[in-house]
């Protein structure tokens, strides 16, 4: 007995559904494919329906022998059983399998061991300018969650992860409602019953270490090395130290560097360090010296050279070239007529303690243009870390400094 020709239906439907014409080849189909599913894929907030059709679709496309019997007959001939009948794989082993290189013929690898990665922890870490210019070592105990070691994450004794049928294992449901005439709302939401992870595990077959959480809480200390001359904002990472999840790769600890308020100094661009003295007009006029306990506990001796007349929010920086200075007499001269200087002198055991520094003059402009470029990195790398995705729901991993 003869089969009996299947009547012509449509066969524009699934090109229109990854927009490509009908010539197309295998590299724009799978091209269209790529970009549609990924922007309709359920888990990224899109339509699971248009995610089915594209899957359909793609599949359909994709394989000659089913191409070929569409082009000629449509749609309805391979819902007859033409050419293998309608699709044999879910949407989301065709778009696992897709991305992953595997081919349908081999199943592809299915939902449930799909190899996503897990979120970045940011955890913000305070340190002193002494501790950025000497470097130091931090020792912080953290708490995450770990792979059960009992179950090795699959959350049952027996090893089995039975699929949730309240979902068919999508971990997604789909409701509508009726809003109006002819108008419907589909909304989306986490299934109830297994809380979007796909699987249902009995009570008899939960793993009585995790409870059939699959991870355990794990505590465990980290020693965050700081070298020398990190800056505020610098980031420090652990990979692989976040939180761990079955078939998921696990996601970095990044902690970021603050700088606390110094009482004496300020750092400014170019690694330099500024500290503001408040001088006597006595001391101005006929000369200075006092010891400065350096960040690394050195004391140093600043002093003004003979002579030498200090003005109002004048800089100095400690370098190897002179000044223009009054002589000794002058000094002397106007020391007589000026109040006595209310700076403690120096004992010879003091003066003993401190490395000699010679200063030099430094231009308000300069200093200014140093601060402006420090301000407009600060800014760009302010605006940079808020473009980036790692970092945006806060840290889940609880961090104790020690």
């Amino acid at each position: 007995m003869f089969g009996r020709v299947p009547k012509k239906s449509d066969n524009n439907k699934y090109y229109e559904v990854l927009g490509v014409p009908k010539s197309a080849g295998q590299d724009e189909l799978k091209k269209a494919y790529k970009k549609a599913a990924i922007k309709n894929h359920p888990d990224k907030g899109g339509d699971p329906e248009k995610f089915k059709e594209l899957a359909h679709a793609y599949e359909v496309l994709s394989d000659p022998e089913k191409r070929e019997i569409y082009d000629q007959y449509g749609e309805d001939a391979l819902k007859e059983g033409m050419g293998g009948g309608g699709p044999s794989h879910s949407p989301f082993d065709i778009f696992e399998s897709f991305f992953s290189g595997g081919g349908f013929g081999g199943g592809g690898s299915s939902r449930g061991r799909r190899q996503k990665r897990g979120e970045d922890v940011v955890h913000p870490l305070k340190v002193s300018l002494e501790e950025l210019y000497n470097g130091a070592t931090k020792k912080l105990s953290l708490s995450r969650n770990a792979i059960c070691g009992k179950c090795k994450g699959k959350g049952s004794k027996s090893g089995a992860s039975p699929k949730c049928y309240g979902c068919q294992g999508t971990g997604l449901k789909v409701t509508t409602r009726q809003i109006g005439m002819g108008m419907i709302q589909q909304m989306q939401h986490v299934c109830p019953e297994c809380r979007g992870s796909g699987e249902v595990i009995s009570d008899r077959d939960r793993c009585p270490q995790c409870k059939g959480n699959k991870v355990t809480q794990e505590k465990k200390v980290l020693e965050v090395h700081i070298e020398k001359g990190m800056r505020d904002g610098q980031k420090i990472t652990f990979e692989g130290q976040a939180d761990e999840a079955p078939d998921t790769v696990t996601g970095d600890i990044v902690f970021v560097l603050q700088l606390k308020k110094h009482p004496k100094f300020k750092r400014i661009m170019d690694d330099d360090l500024q500290v503001e003295h408040n001088l006597s007009l006595t001391e101005a006029l006929c000369g200075f010296q006092f010891a400065l306990t350096h960040l690394d506990g050195r004391q140093l001796l600043m002093k003004s050279n003979p002579g030498e007349v200090i003005k109002p929010g004048q800089y100095k920086a400690i370098n190897d070239e002179e000044s223009e200075v009054f002589s000794p007499e002058q000094c002397r001269k106007m020391e007589t007529i000026l109040p006595m200087r209310p700076s403690k002198r120096l004992t010879d055991m003091e003066l003993d303690d401190c490395e000699e520094t010679t200063l030099h003059d430094v231009s308000v402009e300069e200093v200014n243009r140093r601060k402006e470029r420090q301000q407009h990195s600060h800014r760009h790398r302010e605006a940079y870390d808020e473009d980036e995705d790692d970092e945006e729901s806060g840290p889940r991993v609880q961090c104790a400094q020690q």
